[in-house]
């Protein structure tokens, strides 16, 4: 079963071995809409917004105002109400989906790690790209290759062991780093 996450921040277990650890409090969601394929529409609560169309989704539901957002998560078949946590317990594996910090328009240097040009003495070569394909053969820009733009933002999904998990706040202590700013949304699957 999957679980929409918020990502609180990172600290250490105490102990003689300290250990790095990530807190993610898991979204209060409910099962509206179940599906055959294991998948199903789930309402949870995020910010204030508000407009028609999810009026109308609150009422077709019978929802109350504060379930403001809809996704289509894997549910393994259960009925519509109150999702359950009997997976999320000390000892499971999770499978993490949280997209990366967005550094936007980036050049060489902070995106692909070049080392760029000497910095004094007349040179005019610091943190440009340089030359980046030949006039005769080929004739142009090869694909794929390395250049400025966005950086970040991107999707990763890792897998991670569950340390603690407090049933009453819904705060789970995960192993480890965990991708993306503090405060972003993703996705928690139990593995195993």
């Amino acid at each position: 079963m999957e679980y929409i996450a918020e990502k609180i921040g990172m600290s250490r277990t105490l102990g003689l071995k300290a250990k790095a650890v990530t807190l993610l409090k898991i979204r209060e969601a409910k099962i509206v809409a179940p599906r055959e394929d294991g998948k199903a529409l789930v309402a949870y609560a995020n910010a204030k917004r508000f407009n028609k169309a999810i009026a109308g989704a609150q009422k077709k539901y019978g929802l109350s105002k504060e379930f403001n957002r809809f996704a289509t998560i894997e549910t393994d078949g259960a009925a519509a109400g109150d999702q359950g946590y009997d997976e999320l317990k000390e000892g499971a594996i999770l499978k993490l989906s949280f997209n990366t910090k967005g550094r936007g328009f980036t050049g060489l240097i902070k995106r692909w790690n070049f080392q760029g040009g000497p910095a004094a003495h007349g040179s005019r070569f610091h943190r440009t790209s340089g030359s980046i394909g030949n006039r005769d053969e080929p004739g142009r820009v090869h694909k794929g290759r390395k250049m400025a733009g966005h950086y970040g933002n991107e999707k990763v999904t890792i897998n991670s062991e569950i340390l603690s998990f407090d049933g009453d706040t819904k705060i789970l202590v995960v192993k480890g780093g965990v991708p993306g700013p503090n405060g972003a949304l993703g996705r928690v699957k139990a593995v195993k």
